[in-house]
């Protein structure tokens, strides 16, 4: 990724409420860049998303939407 597609999925990210946040957590599929330990992106969602609360959890369910 370029440092300018960086910055823009850090906006995306900044932008995303908790609940969008644990659903993309959730469901998100393999080798997600948010969640591959190699990319830039993991550890920026990791520091934004505060995890999920069981009423979250419960909230977005195990169905995918």
């Amino acid at each position: 990724m370029t440092e300018e597609e960086i910055q823009n999925e850090k906006k995306k990210i900044d932008g995303m409420s908790q609940c969008e946040m644990a659903e993309l957590r959730r469901f998100a599929p393999a080798g997600h860049p948010y969640f591959d330990r190699r990319s830039p992106l993991c550890e920026y969602f990791a520091k934004r998303f505060k995890g999920f609360t069981p009423e979250l959890s419960k909230g977005i369910g195990w169905e995918r939407p």
